[in-house]
């Protein structure tokens, strides 16, 4: 587990901000390199499927060729939904590491737990918490006084 992994998620969860989507970025790490990255960028594409996760799961795919992501990490900003731990464990990453827990929808031990025994996934909460949970609250509170 590398912090520089999270700190580039963040920039991406920054850069998704910039193009008005909540401020949630991700990252694909195999072999110590990073494989794929993604952001959200539902409103932009219009599409429910745009979730950091699944962007930079699909990006992780194309280079390495493969559905198959046994070997890889994935960095993220916010604890995984639903959608997002479905497509972590079909493509088998090995372990998730996420920063600021949701507790609405996580899917990762805080709404509910899609990892179970079943799972080979591992699962790594809390990493860099406060400045991705700063991120989105600030987000948040810039999109609630209309800035």
């Amino acid at each position: 587990m590398d912090k520089k992994f999270m700190y580039r998620a963040i920039e991406l969860g920054l850069e998704a901000a910039k193009n008005g989507e909540i401020p949630i970025g991700a990252v694909v790490v195999k072999d110590g390199q990073i494989v794929g990255e993604g952001k959200n960028d539902r409103e932009t594409k219009n599409s429910a499927l745009g979730h950091a996760e699944i962007r930079a799961i699909e990006a992780a795919c194309k280079k390495l060729h493969s559905w198959r992501l046994d070997e890889c990490e994935l960095y993220v900003t916010l604890e995984p939904c639903v959608m997002c731990a479905g497509a972590i464990i079909n493509s088998r990453i090995k372990s998730v590491i996420f920063g600021a827990y949701d507790f609405a929808a996580g899917a990762c031990g805080s709404a509910q737990n899609v990892f179970t025994a079943n799972t080979n996934t591992e699962i790594y909460s809390g990493i860099c918490e406060s400045k991705c949970t700063e991120m989105l609250q600030n987000f948040f509170k810039d999109l609630r006084s209309g800035g």
